[in-house]
Order: C-alpha cells, then structure tokens, then sequence
C-alpha cells in the first residue's frame, strides 16, 4: 500500500502532540491538561488507523474484484483490524 502525504502527515500531526504532551509532563503541567492531550492524540490515532484501513480495504477490493475473487474475506479482516487497534 502507498501512503499518501495526508496521511504521513497526520502521523507527524500525532507526533508533534505526543513532543508536546512530554513537554507539559515536564514543565509539571496540570493532570487534567495531560490527560485532555492524550486523549487527542488517542483520538487522532484511531482516525488515522480508520484512514489506513480504509484506504486499504477500497485498494484490495478493487483488486479482488478484477482478478474475479470475493472481498468477503478482506472485509472481515478489515474489521478484525480495527477492533484490534481499540
């Protein structure tokens, strides 16, 4: 699978969150402004992995579809994918 650069940049969106929560952590910042942070970033994550799965599953069904074979299988570990990732 290719990764886009709206993706990639999504990732290095979380990352910069996660630099900037250890900076708060570090600077003894308030729990609750920790935790709301952390909970961006957790939101943020699960998006991106919904984005991924996604794009995938679309890519492989395609494929699937051309070479005359059944998606089924692809979307069950599609889903398998993301009630993994929670």
């Amino acid at each position: 699978m290719q990764y886009d650069n709206q993706v990639k940049n999504r990732v290095k969106r979380i990352e910069g969150q996660l630099r900037g929560i250890l900076r708060m952590m570090e600077e003894n910042q308030d729990c609750k402004d920790v935790i709301t942070q952390l909970s961006a970033s957790r939101t943020a994550i699960d998006r991106t992995i919904g984005v991924i799965v996604s794009a995938n599953l679309v890519e492989c069904v395609q494929n699937a579809n051309e070479n005359g074979e059944s998606a089924e299988e692809l979307v069950r570990e599609a889903v398998n994918l993301l009630v993994k990732s929670r």
